[in-house]
């Protein structure tokens, strides 16, 4: 993958199978996860028979309220945590397979990064993490600064680093071994306006990259900017999953939009748009906001526990 201008840097992958991914990125069957007190008592169900197929090349949203189980969800795919029961595989091998690690990108909620380096010094740590050569791991870690914007505080120790500049350098370290499944838990949390646009701008260019996003956050209308597909997770359970576009699609509503009419030419809408050359802009269903969605599926599962609100299909 080459970030910048210049020229593509060595593959950086020791799996030969990294050139040819499944469809299925991520994949769950089952998923369960107890967790139990010292005794062996059950003490808390944090997920419930989770099912769930992630794709090659989307961007895909997991959504929920505190304690919903997103956090375990995100632990069990990177393998931090075993199952209580069900499976997992992600790049086509079983979670606990370590090695799977190589392919993945991961950014915390919080990076942890050591504050008294500079960003050169912290990729360059990272890249030898993995082993890269020093050629690439020179042109890897010019490459991500400037994709990152942060080539003008490059030589600065990350303590002098604002909340935004923090998360750049966070997501360019998850990046760092070029992976083919990113993982981003809150990546937009603290950031302004422009550092969220910033930042959302980053995660679809690695999509035209054709990576793999998994991106968990609170902040509803990042994820309605830049998923393709969502899924609402409460109380442990999954209560919605679709394209972002078919779950706020209100069915039941037509919206029509034109331009040119006349004043006569409205009252009669659809049926005198030809007649009048207008331009027809829309015409389909209104779309409701993944707010309003989110909380009318948080709403209906509490009165309703236990059942799928809507039923949608990994499609």
């Amino acid at each position: 993958m080459s970030l910048g201008t210049s020229t593509p840097a060595e593959p950086v992958k020791t799996d030969p199978s990294a050139s040819s991914l499944p469809d299925i990125v991520v994949e769950t069957k089952n998923l369960t996860k107890i967790y139990r007190d010292f005794w062996g008592r059950q003490k808390v169900r944090a997920l419930k028979a989770l099912d769930l197929q992630i794709h090659r090349g989307e961007v895909f949203g997991l959504l929920g309220p505190n304690g919903s189980g997103k956090t375990t969800t995100m632990k069990l795919l990177l393998g931090l945590l075993f199952p209580t029961s069900g499976e997992v595989n992600i790049l086509g091998r079983p979670a606990d397979d370590v090695s799977k690690n190589e392919r993945i990108g991961y950014l915390p909620e919080e990076s942890y990064l050591y504050r008294f380096l500079n960003a050169e010094e912290t990729l360059d740590f990272y890249g030898r993490l993995f082993k890269m050569s020093g050629p690439i791991r020179r042109q890897r870690v010019a490459q991500l600064i400037s994709m990152v914007g942060l080539e003008s505080a490059k030589k600065r120790q990350l303590r002098e680093y604002s909340k935004g500049m923090t998360r750049r350098i966070g997501l360019a370290q998850a990046l760092i071994n070029d992976p083919d499944l990113v993982i981003l838990d809150e990546p937009t949390s603290g950031l302004d306006p422009i550092g969220t646009r910033n930042m959302k701008d980053l995660i679809l260019r690695l999509k035209e990259e054709g990576k793999t996003v998994i991106m968990c956050s609170h902040l509803l209308a990042d994820v309605q900017d830049v998923c393709d597909r969502i899924g609402i997770l409460y109380q442990g359970e999954l209560k919605e999953l679709g394209s972002v576009d078919d779950l706020l699609k209100v069915s039941d509503e037509t919206e029509v939009r034109v331009r040119g009419l006349s004043e006569a030419a409205k009252e009669k809408i659809k049926a005198v748009i030809a007649e009048e050359n207008a331009e027809l802009l829309f015409c389909g269903s209104p779309t409701t906001s993944l707010e309003n969605l989110f909380l009318d599926i948080i709403q209906e599962s509490e009165a309703r526990p236990g059942k799928r609100v809507r039923g949608g299909g990994n499609a």
